[in-house]
């Protein structure tokens, strides 16, 4: 388990988390600004995306309650296999407390000990100014961006940025 900051720790997930995990990542998806996930997700289905993949870890607070999650491991099989990705979500209740922040100073070092060269993010909404002001704080940067690749709720059809950090 990891010190993350302020009363936030950082440890490894167990299926015992979804419950808590599930939740925000229902209202995060059903929001339809950040994640291209479908809506009609069942928590089984949800769980198996979220959980089912790579490395996953739990934020918590003083009091052990789950405030966001990451999930991380290679972008790509065989020859790409040497640069990492990540997601990450935090339940809006925990928002503006340096979760997020905690979370992908874990991603950036879990990746570095792991022997990874870089970490490429896929699929930032150019419109979640929160995420890419966060990601360019720790190191990222925009190397493209997809015109039009995500139907935002709000907003329209807007682009998807390629980040990445090089370790």
């Amino acid at each position: 388990m990891t010190r993350a900051g302020e009363g936030i720790r950082i440890r490894t997930a167990t299926d015992a988390d979804w419950p808590a995990i599930h939740p925000f990542f229902a209202a995060i998806v059903a929001a339809g600004e950040t994640y291209a996930y479908p809506s009609d997700l069942t928590s089984d289905a949800a769980r198996e995306l979220w959980l089912g993949q790579g490395h996953v870890v739990v934020a918590l607070d003083a009091s052990g309650r789950v405030l966001g999650s990451a999930t991380m491991g290679a972008n790509r099989p065989g020859r790409g296999a040497h640069i990492a990705t990540a997601s990450f979500m935090v339940d809006p209740v925990a928002a503006g407390r340096g979760v997020g922040r905690a979370l992908g100073e874990h991603v950036i070092a879990w990746a570095a000990d792991a022997g990874y060269r870089g970490i490429q993010f896929n699929a930032v909404v150019e419109t979640n100014a929160a995420a890419v002001h966060l990601w360019r704080s720790l190191g990222f940067e925009i190397i493209g961006t997809v015109p039009g690749a995500f139907d935002h709720p709000t907003h329209g059809y807007v682009g998807l940025h390629v980040m990445y950090r090089a370790l």
